[in-house]
């Protein structure tokens, strides 16, 4: 998700103020509660007008937003780059699926991608790794269980969610704008339930700062064209200091029965100390300075990271997502894998295995989510329960061995 600000929202909203009402109004009286929500849209209203929004603009968007969102809310409560176990984050983004997908984006739209690269600098395997994290390569854009009406769903954060909202009204300004500007009207200014939108999955604020025109027709469509898409978060890496022809990082191997320097070194001081690249080869720039980041201890893979993995944290500040964006772009243009994975309790599945997994899941009658090779919560609920029903821990991990047992049922 695009934005250099607020971060990935991490937690559910707390029980203060005007969310205890909400919550409260909810489950007694819902027709109150809608006539708070619409109280408060006629108070925002003239808020947006003294930002330059036109009241027109404000109706047009409103009309037929006429309570919060409750799903939104719920959906706040989990944020799978800071709650998942490593492992589970890299599995679910990094996919054989995903890969292969890139590949095949990375044929199909050759042309854009050449177009991006020259006028940016930005690696376009970066930028496919980016779409497909964002949007699965614009295939989340189809799916009516998460694209939403962005109005409605940042109203309802800037109304409902105290520890959120000052960013939902300024991001709430910002989509009021951009309908206002004319690159998009109101059926098709939808997003994630955080106000992130297209295919590559800009914030309003990001939106208004970073999205182009890729494809020259006079709007920047980043729900529509690929190329806006893009070529607009190809923008957001380079304006904010994108290093043309400059890796992410590398992962390392660590010499045994020493201690590492927090902070950064050079390549060459790293080399120096025994931190040597996974793949035997020498660092390109030696003089260029590194951070050591192990997210899983020593007894995990563990990398050096360069100034452009600080890059990716402005399109998305956590740790997890600009190491998932580097290793995916790294397997799209045919690196390999890691030479040390994950460290998971259980034996991992593929990604067609995954699938396979959540159908045999469905038809034991534990799962009515959709068959994507992704675990989520729902995923995970599906397996406890089954697990316990055959006697095994019940610890939701898509392993090896319960798909086993399931095929000899």
């Amino acid at each position: 998700m695009a934005k250099t600000t607020a971060g990935r929202f991490s937690s559910f909203l707390r029980a203060t103020g005007v969310a205890i009402a909400l919550a409260a109004a909810a489950q007694a009286t819902p027709a109150f509660a809608d006539a708070q929500f619409q109280r408060w849209v006629g108070q925002f209203r003239a808020t947006a007008t003294s930002n330059g929004v036109s009241g027109a603009i404000f109706d047009r968007a409103f009309a037929g937003v006429t309570s919060p969102d409750p799903e939104v809310l719920e959906l706040a409560r989990n944020q799978p780059e800071f709650n998942a176990p490593v492992w589970q984050y890299f599995d679910n983004q990094i996919t054989d699926e995903s890969v292969g997908n890139g590949r095949r984006m990375a044929q199909q739209h050759r042309r854009t991608l050449d177009a991006v690269e020259q006028r940016f600098g930005v690696d376009r395997n970066i930028v496919l790794a980016i779409w497909s994290i964002e949007s699965r390569y614009g295939e989340a854009l189809n799916n009516p269980r998460i694209v939403r009406n962005i109005v409605r769903s940042l109203s309802t954060l800037a109304y409902a969610d105290s520890r959120r909202q000052k960013f939902a009204r300024s991001q709430l300004i910002a989509a009021l704008k951009i309908l206002q500007n004319g690159d998009v009207d109101v059926s098709h200014l939808t997003g994630s339930w955080a106000g992130a939108m297209g295919h590559t999955q800009f914030i309003p604020t990001s939106y208004q700062t970073w999205a182009v025109d890729m494809d020259g027709n006079g709007k920047r469509d980043i729900w529509g064209s690929v190329p806006d898409a893009l070529g607009s978060a190809a923008n957001l890496l380079r304006q904010n200091g994108w290093r043309p022809g400059h890796a992410w990082g590398y992962e390392v191997v660590l010499p045994q029965g020493r201690k590492f320097p927090a902070g950064r070194m050079t390549l060459a001081q790293w080399q120096a100390i025994g931190v040597v690249r996974a793949n035997g080869q020498a660092y390109p720039r030696a003089n260029d300075q590194a951070e050591l980041k192990v997210l899983e201890g020593r007894d995990g893979p563990a990398f050096l990271v360069l100034h452009n993995f600080n890059m990716l944290k402005r399109y998305n500040s956590s740790d997890r997502y600009a190491l998932a964006v580097g290793l995916l772009a790294d397997q799209i243009a045919g690196h390999g894998q890691l030479s040390r994975d994950w460290n998971r309790p259980f034996t991992r599945l593929s990604f067609n295995e995954t699938q396979e997994l959540q159908k045999r899941l469905s038809a034991h009658g534990y799962y009515d989510g959709e068959i994507d090779g992704r675990i989520g919560p729902a995923s995970r609920e599906a397996i406890k329960a089954l697990q316990g029903r055959m006697g095994m821990s019940p610890d939701g991990h898509p392993s090896k061995e319960l798909l086993t047992r399931l095929r000899g049922q």
